[in-house]
């Protein structure tokens, strides 16, 4: 019997934590600790889709204020997903971790085109999805994806992870008096601008009825003690 106190979960890495200190590129390191704590779940019975980002090797904001066309800068920022998303694969798969990637741009012979069904069934059959190419279109986030997939896929939560201990009411990382919220609705947290994730994304998870955990990466264990039901980070419901 699973002593998860989750189904089915969609875990969200940013493009910057795969590069682990760095500002840039992959760090193998970071690969291995991330497919550490996803076996963890795995070994409780949770099904885990992942969504990554690819601010970690493309970046198309600085060129689009330099005059690069905004289209293709998004477009590019897909492909660097897809490039962390199969880093991450083969950090999954060394650990013994069926997985599978795919692909919100058709990239035949790479990794396999998204397609809902194919999906749930791959989660059902115990494997982890990870989703890349973000939605497949400009001007949407890898965090409106990540929403976005979690409530196709009839996820039961959706795990942001971050390098700090979950939402504040300022930037923790400059402001030591910030105030951690356990627990915010989603109207709050548009209202306020919190910068958690875009309106969009989480306008999304509201009107759908998906619950986000945000949480410290970093901490150890702290993946695992969530499938588990410990209280750690803020729940945005």
């Amino acid at each position: 019997m699973s002593k998860s106190e989750h189904k089915r979960i969609l875990l969200k890495f940013s493009g910057e934590s795969v590069a682990g200190n760095d500002e840039h590129g992959i760090d193998p390191k970071i690969l291995d600790q991330m497919a550490s704590s996803v076996k963890a779940c795995k070994d409780l019975g949770t099904q885990i889709g992942i969504v990554i980002g690819g601010g970690n090797l493309f970046r198309g904001e600085k060129l689009n204020k330099a005059g690069m066309d905004r289209v293709a800068g998004d477009h590019m920022g897909m492909l660097a997903t897809v490039m962390n998303g199969i880093a991450l694969r083969d950090a999954l798969e060394r650990a013994g971790i069926k997985t599978r990637v795919m692909s919100a741009i058709s990239m035949s012979g790479i990794v396999e085109h998204y397609d809902r069904r194919r999906a749930i069934q791959l989660l059902n059959d115990n494997f982890v999805v990870i989703f890349t190419a973000g939605t497949g279109n400009p001007f949407f986030t890898t965090d409106t994806a990540g929403c976005l997939r979690a409530i196709e896929t009839q996820s039961d939560l959706m795990l942001k992870a971050t390098r700090v201990d979950g939402v504040y009411d300022s930037d923790p990382e400059t402001n030591k008096d910030a105030k951690l919220y356990t627990e915010l609705r989603f109207d709050e947290a548009i209202s306020k601008n919190l910068k958690v994730m875009d309106a969009t994304a989480l306008t999304l998870a509201r009107d759908h009825k998906l619950p986000i955990k945000v949480f410290n990466v970093n901490k150890p264990n702290a993946l695992k003690n969530i499938i588990l039901g410990e209280n750690i980070g803020t729940l945005i419901s």
